[in-house]
């Protein structure tokens, strides 16, 4: 079996993809770094949706659970149009470290299940830390499974947010 390390948003974008990679013979360990979600009440809900299915799944989770809003905040000051790129990077690259340090054949994201992502970026930063560590990045297209994940998350009772996660988009999403 081929060892992969999937960097997850939240649980909803991660239950599709999971019980695909597992159909497709992956060894699956998930990995929640998410920095960029706001308010915190949020990131937290999030956390906690993800710790129950994996818990009821038993899918090891490695968790850097670290709220760093004001470091976010940071980085996107004044680049507020391009704040996917640095937000993608930053967690695309911790994910790349684990996945070096874990010995693991691949590693890839959930946020390929989002039909509100910017893959083709997702991917060039995910292919490019992938040379820099030396683990390639395992690009697959989950948005097939678009519909199946939102019955999949109903059914098992998940907190599904209206939002990707930062204060940005919580913006874009509420004031439309």
């Amino acid at each position: 079996m081929k060892r992969i390390l999937v960097h997850i948003c939240c649980a909803p974008c991660f239950a599709a993809p999971y019980f695909h990679l597992k159909e497709q013979e992956f060894d699956i360990t998930g990995f929640w770094f998410n920095p960029n979600i706001h308010p915190y009440q949020e990131y937290q809900r999030r956390l906690e949706t993800l710790q129950t299915f994996a818990e009821n799944e038993k899918i090891f989770i490695i968790y850097k659970d670290e709220y760093e809003l004001e470091k976010f905040l940071r980085q996107a000051a004044f680049r507020e149009s391009d704040r996917c790129r640095m937000c993608y990077y930053d967690r695309l690259k911790y994910a790349a470290i684990i996945a070096k340090k874990g010995n693991f054949d691949f590693f890839t994201t959930t946020l390929l299940y989002s039909k509100f992502q910017k893959h083709e970026l997702i991917k060039e930063i995910g292919e490019s830390l992938g040379k820099e560590y030396g683990v390639p990045f395992y690009y697959q297209d989950f948005r097939e499974y678009w519909q199946e994940g939102i019955e999949l998350s109903k059914q098992k009772e998940m907190y599904r947010q209206q939002y990707c996660g930062c204060i940005y988009s919580e913006r874009d999403r509420y004031m439309k």
